[in-house]
């Protein structure tokens, strides 16, 4: 009856997990077409970018899964279910490893293969004289490129095993017969991890970049909010009136014939080209200022500020908690030739305490993206998220590792400071010190620890992360109120692009 309950929660669990790929699948389709160009559109792009960006979303979403099935096998007062024996958990393992082998295959498919042809198949396509044949052919060949460094980094990720034995009087052939024996009895683990790291790698400096910026940014933006629509049409209208003068004012050099300087001609060209760009803004800050929905944002103006006063929060516990977790693993690493490893924790750390509580309670521009500049996007994204593993990761290395899992350990009892014959079992968090048929570790800490240079490099990159999210909060705070129509009117945009009105503002 109990394995008959536990297959039923699994079922149930996978089930949940299903419903999840749906919704992540609603949300990237949403989140494309909210940037896509409406003139520039692509079904094959558009296709291409819902799908790498789901992958990578999926690829996270089964993070919690696997911390959730290694902790679900368990009781909390650390003995294993009735219907847990070796063969189950097994089973558990090797379903959720198989599932990491077949996304990050998907992901380098995605990566090296699949974005960049149809990238450089729409590049080609800008080109007048273009046909299909031709597209195909310059897309393959700089793919090909894409494709030798996929390989290269499979190959030395599968051949560069990290645990060798040195014998001085192995042969060649002996070492050789070595590697591959080893990358058969780990079904291609290394391979596919130093690929994935890699990538990881680029993901951690996009994050570094983008979202420790961003997460500061963000909030600070909500509490703040945006400029008064009608004020800044106002001060629209003043400068078109003085360029307008401008332009009047060099125009009138020429009126008995006379033709203007190179340097007259440039200065009109530009000026000119302002003021088209002053005009498209003045008609977009009109189009908001009568919305309907600028005014039901007035109206949410609270709940902004609510909402970006929880966000900075958020953020803070975040950057606190890993500025905390670097700091435990300076201290009481190993040190750098360990990758900065560290398998418990020694310093009190609020999201690994938070998030094993939180399972035991609840179990580009908008509308104006470009294809190619939309694969490319959607590549960044899926490389920040393979980052997000690592970070989470940092944040909570042993809720990561082990889940909520626990083990029982002997525990001699004292009666007036005397040690009595008496021998109980206290249940204990697990950790590094657990046996190893005791503690289960989830699938996500092999892919993550495989190679420990790459740790190095997370390592110094969270310290890179706390530091730009600093900087950005500075800068954040100084920043004066954004227009309202930030991002959605720039000086290259056609005049067609104000007859495409967004419904993404506020």
């Amino acid at each position: 009856m109990a394995a008959f309950t536990a297959q039923t929660d699994l079922v149930t669990g996978w089930c949940l997990f299903g419903l999840a790929l749906l919704v992540i699948l609603a949300f990237c389709w949403v989140y494309v077409r909210k940037y896509q160009s409406r003139r520039e559109s692509e079904v094959i792009s558009t296709i291409t970018s819902i799908f790498a960006l789901a992958i990578a979303l999926i690829t996270s979403a089964l993070l919690p899964v696997d911390i959730f099935l290694v902790s679900y096998v368990k009781n909390q007062n650390g003995t294993f279910k009735d219907w847990a024996d070796a063969n189950v958990t097994r089973q558990i393992e090797d379903t959720v490893l198989y599932a990491y082998y077949t996304l990050y295959s998907i992901i380098l498919f995605c990566v090296f293969l699949w974005i960049p042809f149809v990238y450089f198949y729409y590049e080609e396509k800008d080109e007048d004289d273009a046909n299909t044949c031709s597209q195909v052919q310059t897309a393959l060949k700089y793919t090909l490129g894409f494709l030798l460094v996929c390989t290269a980094l499979l190959i030395i990720g599968a051949f560069v095993p990290l645990d060798i034995p040195h014998k001085k009087n192995s042969t060649e052939w002996e070492k050789v017969k070595l590697l591959f024996e080893e990358l058969g009895s780990s079904h291609g683990l290394a391979a596919l991890s130093f690929s994935i790291s890699s990538l990881t790698l680029i993901g951690m400096m996009a994050a570094i970049t983008y979202t420790a910026y961003g997460m500061s940014a963000l909030p600070l933006n909500l509490i703040k909010g945006t400029r008064n629509a009608s004020y800044e049409r106002l001060e629209n209208t003043e400068d078109i009136e003085e360029v307008e003068q401008n332009i009047q004012r060099i125009k009138s050099k020429c009126k008995d014939g006379r033709p203007l300087a190179i340097r007259e001609r440039r200065t009109l060209q530009q000026l000119e080209d302002k003021l088209r760009g002053l005009r498209r803004r003045g008609r977009r800050l009109e189009y908001i200022e009568k919305s309907c929905w600028t005014k039901f944002c007035g109206a949410m103006r609270p709940l902004k500020i609510v909402w970006g006063v929880f966000f900075i929060l958020v953020a803070l516990l975040f950057t606190i908690s890993l500025f905390l977790s670097n700091l435990d693993k300076a201290l009481h690493s190993a040190g750098i030739d360990s990758g900065f490893v560290i398998l418990g924790t020694n310093l009190t750390n609020p999201l690994n305490m938070l998030l094993p509580v939180l399972q035991t309670l609840y179990k580009i521009r908008r509308g104006r993206t470009r294809p190619q500049a939309l694969l490319f996007l959607c590549m960044i994204l899926l490389l920040i998220v393979l980052h997000t593993n690592y970070m989470i990761y940092s944040l909570a290395p042993q809720y990561v590792m082990y889940g909520s899992q626990k083990y029982l350990i002997q525990n001699n009892v004292t009666i007036d400071g005397h040690l009595a014959n008496i021998t109980t079992w206290v249940a204990k968090v697990c950790d590094a010190d657990a046996p190893e048929d005791q503690c289960t570790v989830t699938r996500t800490y092999l892919f993550l620890h495989k190679f420990w240079f790459f740790s190095v490099a997370y390592y110094f990159g969270n310290w890179a992360f706390i530091a730009v999210f600093l900087f950005g909060l500075i800068v954040s705070c100084c920043k004066g109120k954004k227009s309202v129509i930030e991002g959605e009117v720039d000086e290259d945009d056609s005049d067609i692009s104000d007859d495409e009105p967004s419904l993404y503002f506020g």
